[in-house]
């Protein structure tokens, strides 16, 4: 593959000067031996953020996540996520009426997905990649798809953000995966998010973005 933008599906495998460093240095024997990819993969060069939140999350929360997306969008910052929670897919909404890249990496083969009409005036413009590491026999998300590809995106990112982890929640347990990798992981200062720092998560400040910095 020559060029890295395509309305079509490419593959990279990890020979493929394409293929992100970032998995192998961070994935090692677990990096996936071939990913696949729709949209601008140059975008994949920038400075990348992954977001996160917890299926349930507090309203405080939720309003501040609303408005950190705001904030992402106007300040042209690459996001990258699953977009699967309401609060994710809220940001991504959010994030779609914007200008900056977004990765977005489903929990399954993105072969024979849907494409939605929002996603595909997005990769037409060059601003929207769909990444992802699993088979083309892959098509349904499971709760073990859905951890890989949270793994998938933390090892892609630069700065690991978790808007809220429910107490003894799967995503409290990437929280600690991602600490594992020597990710900068940040939160909200909250009393629902005190554990999270308790355990290494960094505070966000007032204006949230100094954690791209």
């Amino acid at each position: 593959m020559k060029d890295q933008f395509s309305m079509e599906i490419v593959q990279f495998k990890q020979t493929d000067p394409q293929y992100p460093s970032l998995l192998k240095a961070h994935l090692a024997n677990h990096a996936p031996k071939t990913i696949s990819a729709l949209g601008n993969a140059t975008v994949l060069q920038s400075k990348i953020l992954a977001l996160f939140c917890s299926v349930r999350c507090p309203g405080h929360l939720i309003l501040k996540t609303h408005d950190l997306a705001q904030q992402l969008k106007q300040a042209n910052v690459t996001v990258i996520g699953g977009f699967h929670s309401p609060i994710e897919r809220e940001c991504l909404r959010i994030l779609l009426r914007g200008t900056q890249p977004i990765i977005i990496c489903p929990a399954r083969s993105i072969s024979g997905m849907r494409i939605w009409v929002e996603y595909k005036k997005a990769i037409e413009k060059g601003r929207l990649l769909l990444l992802s590491p699993f088979k083309e026999t892959q098509r349904r998300n499971t709760v073990e798809t859905a951890m890989d590809r949270n793994r998938f995106v933390a090892a892609l990112a630069d700065t690991v953000f978790v808007a809220h982890a429910s107490p003894n929640s799967k995503m409290e347990k990437f929280c600690h995966e991602v600490l594992r990798l020597g990710k900068s992981l940040y939160t909200f200062e909250s009393e629902a998010n005190k554990f999270l720092i308790n355990i290494g998560a960094k505070p966000l400040s007032p204006n949230g973005l100094h954690i791209l910095k």
